[in-house]
């Protein structure tokens, strides 16, 4: 069995922080975000939870679809920002939107997207779901330092998903990598209060090693595509569409010759959302559907890296 995708949706908080909105806040100015990042504006939360914003963007997906929350078959949901640890994020989602299935969350960071996608596949091959729902949604303000200017102008808030449909065709294949470790990307758990737990706590918001994670990011995205490609037995020529996960337009720019596939065929919206991790992805897909900038038959091609570290890509048609 394969997939197609019946449906997409997003959805962003109204409150936009440009960069000279965060120079009132941080050391750092219009032109250094812009020539390091490639980011001029992101959605930040006022009143929305992870919740909101995914529910948000699920039942814009199902509208999309044309398809109830009864007629789904499973949800998956990708966070690393969820309300809860339980009920987690799917779960709720579940409740909201009147289905009666299984809901669970994975967590992969900004690859998330690709892995819900990889897990959901495995119950459409299965047989044991039909329709599938995934949500990626994240409230990634709240894990900041507000007073690191290396972190605090690159991510942004928002949520996207898909509804997939089990068929025949569609899917060509993946491939997905994880190379463990926490000292390029670490984004810890509150330690909480037991009186018994004597070790000290660590920094409690996001930790990047910048020139690490450039570096990672870039020989994943080459190396992932190139490895796709060469299993599938596409061509670089074949692929109509890839979306790169939207972190860095740099690590874009230098991935892509890397990669073989010509520019024009990176879509690229950083400038406008930031990195909105695993939502990234998803966002820029409905983006394009809504905006009629997809084709019937279209191979399109998603990659995307993040903590874990974690990488991978994907080639489905439209």
């Amino acid at each position: 069995m394969n997939f197609k995708i019946l449906g997409t949706g997003s959805y962003v908080p109204d409150n936009v922080v440009t960069n000279d909105d965060l120079a009132k806040i941080v050391e750092t100015s219009d032109e250094w975000i812009s020539k390091r990042v490639g980011i001029k504006e992101r959605h930040v939360s006022i009143n929305e939870t992870t919740l909101d914003m995914g529910l948000a963007a699920a039942n814009r997906a199902l509208e999309n679809a044309g398809v109830q929350g009864s007629d789904i078959d499973l949800i998956v949901a990708a966070t690393i920002s969820a309300d809860s640890v339980c009920p987690n994020l799917a779960c709720m989602i579940q409740n909201r939107i009147g289905a009666d299935c299984m809901a669970f969350d994975v967590s992969a960071a900004c690859a998330g997207f690709l892995f819900a996608v990889e897990t959901a596949m495995g119950y459409i091959e299965r047989r044991r779901a039909k329709k599938v729902l995934v949500v990626c949604a994240e409230r990634m303000s709240k894990l900041l330092d507000w007073n690191d200017r290396s972190t605090c102008v690159i991510f942004g808030d928002g949520a996207a998903s898909v509804v997939l449909e089990a068929t025949e065709e569609g899917f060509y294949d993946s491939v997905i990598h994880t190379k463990g470790g926490d000292d390029v990307i670490d984004i810890p758990a509150r330690d909480g209060i037991s009186p018994f737990y004597k070790v000290e706590q660590k920094h409690p918001f996001l930790f990047m090693n910048g020139q690490a994670t450039f570096k990672f990011a870039v020989n994943s995205i080459a190396h992932d595509v190139k490895e796709l490609l060469e299993k599938t037995g596409l061509s670089a020529d074949d692929i109509d569409v890839v979306i790169p996960h939207q972190a860095n337009k740099r690590i874009i720019d230098f991935a892509q010759p890397k990669s073989g596939i010509a520019r024009e065929k990176w879509y690229v919206n950083i400038e406008r959302f930031g990195n909105v991790s695993g939502a990234s992805i998803p966002i820029a897909l409905d983006e394009m559907n809504r905006n009629g900038l997809l084709k019937k038959g279209d191979k399109i091609l998603l990659t995307a890296f993040g903590g874990g570290l974690s990488s991978g890509a994907v080639i489905f048609e439209w």
